[in-house]
């Protein structure tokens, strides 16, 4: 009789307990996408010299723009899939004065 009484807290206290941490990786979670997609091909057509206007035209508008003057644009893009850690690409390109690209850095994280 005391068996009886004892098993239902049990039973609650096992699945409360291990809920989220087994179970979380058989539940379906959707891939989530952010940002600009870049393939290696878009970004293996930009060098150097390119005008604003020709960047646009191959990599579409950027994610942000630095505000103070730089003229410094960001192409981000993070991508989880699944349970997966996040993947973080950032495209750093900066413009002279005139227009001009002068610098690329692509990080990949």
């Amino acid at each position: 009789m005391c068996f009886k009484m004892l098993i239902h807290p049990i039973l609650f206290f096992i699945i409360f307990v291990s809920g989220c941490s087994r179970f979380n990786q058989w539940v379906c979670k959707p891939d989530i996408n952010q940002g600009n997609y870049l393939s290696l091909n878009e970004v293996n057509k930009i060098h150097k010299g390119m005008t604003q206007n020709e960047v646009i035209s191959t990599l579409g508008s950027p994610m942000l723009t630095d505000p103070f003057g730089t003229k410094t644009w960001f192409y981000i893009f993070r991508q989880q899939i699944g349970h997966e850690k996040v993947k973080q690409q950032t495209l750093t390109l900066k413009f002279n004065q005139s227009g001009q690209l002068i610098e690329i850095k692509n990080h990949i994280a």
